[in-house]
């Protein structure tokens, strides 16, 4: 086991931050961490890496008891967090040579990985560049560079692709997934649902300072009630059919918006053909036919609720 965490407790005055918290991350993986704003998720994080103490629990990493001092363990960690941490003054290949050197401490060694680094992350045209002149893709591979130049076993990447275009956050998704063919495990922290479905191969959902679900994208899915999303195109309905079709069984809602009828269901068999025979007996003329099964999206919603967190 890579990580194991036991009963976790960390209290600010009042505040339950973490609840009991309990985690297991074995090698190999890549394993998502999810949870709405101020579920935790930051707080673990930092009690995993002993930069917070706690008032209750025990961690270890690669079977070994974590604490402050345990320098053995750190050198084996990489560590990428959501705000881009690098030094204005030093150049790409000054930034990453200073993080590597916390680790590496051999100038010819450090030297090769610091390339293997610029070359990973697809830099190697600005290895002279200073970070403002830098786009924000540019900076976020930067600091992904920063944290793994060292050959870590360990990487725990916290939003690493927020505020970045599509093209840079393709570019660090198979980066990570490289990594981890590397032989890396991975902890990845998104907001961004669709990448955690592509990338994690195992998946908890956190809320109120507690892990309330654990498994694979597909066990996920399947803890929840909701089915397939169904979508057919057609000119119009009236509110009556409308109705009609909200009672239908296993429809949970339904809506007609420009010229598109889409229903929820619950999970279940042929509730695309039920629908589809009562708008047959309504003589209603349908055109193309869509049937999503469940997001990881859909998911996150019913286990940790529709309402805004801050």
């Amino acid at each position: 086991m890579v990580i194991k965490v036991n009963n976790l407790v960390k209290r600010y005055d009042d505040l339950i931050a973490l609840d009991h918290f309990n985690l297991e991350v074995r090698e190999g993986e890549i394993f998502g961490l999810l949870g709405p704003n101020g579920s935790g998720k930051t707080t673990a994080i930092n009690c995993i890496l002993s930069l917070l103490k706690y008032d209750k629990g025990t961690i270890e990493i690669y079977d070994k008891p974590m604490s402050p001092d345990a320098y053995d363990i750190k050198r084996n960690i990489g560590i990428i967090m959501q705000n881009v941490a690098v030094f204005d003054e030093l150049t790409v290949f000054e930034n990453i040579d200073y993080f590597c050197g916390l680790y590496i401490l051999d100038k010819k060694k450090r030297s090769s990985l610091v390339d293997e680094a610029i070359d990973f992350v697809g830099i190697n045209d600005f290895r002279k560049f200073y970070p403002k002149k830098l786009s924000g893709g540019l900076l976020r591979r930067l600091n992904i560079a920063c944290g793994i130049a060292h050959r870590p076993k360990l990487i725990i990447l916290d939003e690493p692709t927020v505020a970045v275009d599509p093209q840079s956050r393709n570019n660090i998704l198979e980066g990570i997934q490289r990594l981890n063919k590397e032989g890396a495990t991975i902890i990845y922290t998104s907001h961004y649902m669709e990448e955690v479905e592509q990338i994690c191969s195992r998946i908890s959902i956190m809320d109120k300072g507690k892990i309330i679900a654990t498994g694979t994208n597909d066990e996920l899915k399947g803890m929840i009630d909701s089915g397939e999303k169904l979508t057919v195109e057609m000119f119009k309905i009236d509110d009556e059919i409308l109705g009609e079709i909200r009672k239908l069984p296993n429809i949970i809602s339904a809506e007609f918006h420009e010229n598109l009828l889409v229903a929820k269901s619950h999970r279940g068999k042929n509730n695309l053909v039920a629908l589809l025979d009562y708008l047959k007996t309504k003589n209603i003329p349908i055109g193309k036919i869509y049937s999503e099964p469940p997001t990881l999206n859909d998911v996150f919603l019913e286990i940790t609720g529709k309402e805004l967190r801050d």
